[in-house]
């Protein structure tokens, strides 16, 4: 019965995405598809309203419209020139330097926005016009910046993160944070570590200009007020000053004040801010919601079991059991956004890495880390055609320079995957 559910989930699934049908609705559908052979339509549907409901209703779940809301105030808030300013000024020395603080300036974006197709867009178009003069080659420019903006989305906070703790049974939102750090720079250096190889090819060279302590300084402090939304709301999370929703608040009302003072936000601009947040909250609430029926008809017909008895038949040896969940995922993230993935295959995979001693948070960073290159691949990779837009090239030009990228990436979710110690070293010394 689970496998032939299984069957049914994912063919139905497949087939309305194929269609355009939303993803949350076509959770829905195919979940209740798979349940009404063994349970009555009418116990079905009415289970699969509450479950629903009950899904919609978690108070954590709060945090992430207002992590949505920080995120997009913070984005018209003008924070993206001062951060690109602060990278190129550490780390501008570097060969490419444009290229390298792209990805700096990438990785800190993309933590305060929670977006990686903002961070893009935004770290894109600043660094554009000054590597054009430099005589950058765009197809490299946009790689660059389409490879490192997902690193962003693992440094907290971070919704895709709340959202695993969520799924997975209440996993510590505060451990899961400081676990993502980590795999976070990880990914950022691999991606510095390929600009650099390509800006030697190339020939491209650091700025000429004399590293200067005060400028340093100055370019820090036009940073700090915004590199301080991190350290206030996370180190008030983990000290337990308040809990991860109430930070999400706090988060809300540090990026408006932030936004004022910066002179970028207007009443109008903030009612739109307020209406493009309600309707990307609404959508990921509803999803999560939804995907509690899921979550239902896998426990109910019993398909986690019957995955891992299945996997566990094939090899019991954990490392090509993580190797085979990993080969999945990147395959399903290819054709799957973020939230979604993380909704139907945490059930799926946790309770087979636990059953070989995996931590939940180690879990959740392989998972999300693994999910998240899934922005920068075809044939969804939103992040990655919004980099190839700004950079003004073609993806036939950009993929050359994309496949070392990936190449570097994958290397960086191997150490995710096989090092527990990357995840779990700041969690544990925080006694989490």
């Amino acid at each position: 019965m689970a496998i032939e559910s299984l069957f049914i989930i994912l063919v139905i699934l497949a087939v309305l995405l194929a269609f355009g049908v939303p993803i949350s609705y076509a959770i829905g559908i195919s979940s209740l598809a798979a349940i009404i052979r063994t349970v009555p339509l009418d116990i079905s549907v009415v289970t699969s309203a509450q479950r629903t409901f009950v899904g919609m209703s978690k108070f954590s779940l709060t945090a992430i419209p207002f992590f949505i809301l920080a995120g997009n105030l913070m984005n018209q808030g003008g924070i993206a020139k001062r951060l690109v300013d602060f990278v190129n000024a550490l780390l501008g020395k570097l060969p490419g330097s444009l290229m390298v603080t792209n990805v700096g300036a990438n990785a800190l974006f993309g933590a305060i926005s929670g977006s990686a197709s903002a961070a893009a867009a935004a770290v894109g178009n600043m660094v554009s016009e000054g590597e054009e003069e430099l005589g950058y080659d765009k197809a490299v420019c946009a790689a660059t910046n389409g490879a490192s903006a997902p690193s962003g989305l693992l440094i907290p906070p971070s919704n895709t993160l709340i959202t695993y703790s969520l799924v997975s049974g209440g996993t510590s939102v505060a451990a899961l944070f400081l676990a993502g750090y980590i795999p976070g720079i990880i990914w950022a250096v691999c991606c510095i570590i390929v600009a650099i190889i390509i800006a030697k090819k190339k020939g491209y060279t650091g700025t000429k200009e004399k590293f200067s302590f005060k400028n340093l300084g100055i370019v820090t402090l036009k940073a700090l007020p915004a590199l301080s939304l991190i350290i206030v709301v996370i180190g008030g999370i983990i000290c337990g000053v308040f809990t991860a929703t109430e930070g999400s608040a706090v988060a809300v009302v540090y990026a408006l004040i932030l936004g004022i003072i910066y002179k970028n936000i207007t009443w109008k601009s903030f009612v739109e801010i307020l209406i493009e947040s309600a309707k990307m909250s609404g959508m990921i609430v509803f999803l999560i919601g939804v995907s509690n029926i899921l979550s239902w008809v896998m426990a109910f017909t019993q398909i986690p079991q019957a995955i891992s008895a299945v996997l566990l038949g094939i090899t019991d040896n954990k490392y090509i059991l993580l190797l085979i969940m990993n080969v999945i995922l990147l395959i399903a993230g290819t054709f799957m956004d973020v939230t979604p993935a993380i909704l139907i295959f945490t059930p799926l995979f946790l309770p087979i890495a636990q059953s070989f001693g995996m931590e939940p948070v180690h879990f959740g960073l392989m998972l999300v880390y693994n999910l998240c290159i899934g922005n920068i691949t075809p044939p969804v990779g939103n992040t990655l055609f919004v980099a190839i837009k700004v950079g003004k090239t073609t993806l036939a030009k950009s993929m050359p320079y994309m496949l070392m990228y990936y190449v570097a990436i994958l290397i960086g979710l191997m150490l995710v995957t096989y090092i527990p110690a990357f995840t779990m070293i700041l969690p544990q010394l925080a006694g989490l």
